[in-house]
């Protein structure tokens, strides 16, 4: 019952908070993040950890805020769905 729940919070942030992104590998993706979302993202990335273990989420302050979204090669896919959601937010917006 969480997960579409989960989806529609994850969509909402990719649109309020997300400023664009990167994909440095193909089991990494890199969302650059407002910073007054970072509690947020922190809360979502915790949620979904627990749920999906195979995701992992760091965060780093270095050049902006970046929520840095990890999975093991066999995941790719996962990624690939997740980053797709995220670019169709941002195409929204434009």
């Amino acid at each position: 019952m969480d997960r579409p729940i989960r989806v529609a919070e994850f969509d909402r942030f990719f649109a309020e908070s997300v400023h664009g992104t990167d994909r440095p590998t193909p089991t990494r993706l890199d969302l650059r993040i407002a910073p007054e979302a970072e509690a947020d993202a922190r809360d979502l990335a915790a949620r979904e950890s627990s749920c999906c273990s195979f995701f992992t989420f760091d965060f780093d302050n270095a050049d902006g805020l970046v929520m840095r979204v990890g999975v093991p090669a066999a995941y790719g896919p996962v990624l690939d769905a997740f980053a797709a959601r995220v670019e169709a937010a941002l195409g929204a917006r434009r």
